[in-house]
């Protein structure tokens, strides 16, 4: 399968060069979600499990916000209405969307600028990068609206990426974090000026696609598999993996360009 092969209709889609880039694309709403767009993200990303020419992914939304999470009138208002069984389904599509970006192989960069909010900062948070900007604003804001932190994983996830009693605040209040305090927090990576932000994503996309994409795989792969193992069972599953890698030929490329003094070139085998 091949990018080329994924042809979403509610939110743009671009692969060059090893590089995926998904963006939202309602920028006149501040990017909100939908239903239907919620499930063509959990599609897209399980479909990239088997897409082969994308080695990197970046989310980014169009204009200046990632995300302002799932829209009011398109789905606040539709789930007022619905009965325990629909709200499971959706609660459960929802969480869908984290697990296929968890484990699809490829490295995800968020480029967040302005508002990224709700569904939005849990879609940040699923991510393995997050790059930003002092002027954004992210916020969990479920508690805001009635609802509990816990949402898409945020009560597992959030507090492995800032720690649990800065999760915590922010679950239980749901304030915005800015820029420079997101960056202090650990929530980004670093931040940059706007103009600057999808570039940054994109140099570090091309790092990333041109490295040794097999063995970034099993990185991501253990990162999630580790949570719950105890040390025992996490060194051997380390140890195991580690000796897959060194079979493959980027781990030879890598040593005869050491000997030559030379860049390695990866191919991903």
């Amino acid at each position: 399968m091949n990018a080329s092969d994924i042809n979403p209709q509610h939110f743009e889609w671009s692969a060059n060069h090893k590089i995926a880039t998904v963006t939202l694309n309602r920028p006149d709403r501040k990017n909100p979600l939908t239903f239907d767009s919620y499930a063509e993200l959990r599609d897209t990303f399980r479909q990239l499990v088997h897409v082969s020419d994308v080695k990197a992914v970046i989310f980014t939304g169009k204009g200046d916000n990632f995300c302002s999470g799932g829209d009011v009138h398109d789905i606040i208002g539709p789930l007022i209405k619905l009965d325990m069984k629909g709200l499971l389904s959706f609660t459960r599509m929802t969480g869908d969307l984290v697990k296929a970006m968890r484990e699809c192989p490829q490295p995800i960069i968020a480029a967040i600028d302005g508002i990224c909010a709700g569904a939005g900062a849990c879609i940040a948070m699923a991510s393995d990068i997050r790059y930003g900007t002092a002027r954004s604003k992210v916020a969990f804001l479920f508690n805001r609206v009635g609802l509990a932190g816990c949402d898409m994983g945020a009560c597992a996830v959030l507090p492995r990426i800032i720690g649990q009693g800065r999760a915590a605040e922010l679950l239980y209040t749901g304030r915005a974090l800015g820029g420079d305090e997101a960056e202090s927090w650990g929530f980004y990576n670093r931040i940059f000026e706007p103009k600057d932000l999808l570039d940054a994503a994109k140099n570090t996309a091309e790092r990333l696609a041109n490295g040794p994409t097999f063995a970034n795989g099993v990185t991501k792969m253990m990162l999630n598999k580790e949570w719950n193992m105890g040390m025992n069972e996490f060194i051997e599953a380390e140890a195991q993996a580690q000796a897959i890698c060194m079979q493959t030929q980027d781990f030879k490329r890598a040593y005869n360009a050491f000997i030559s003094k030379e860049k390695p070139v990866f191919e991903g085998n």
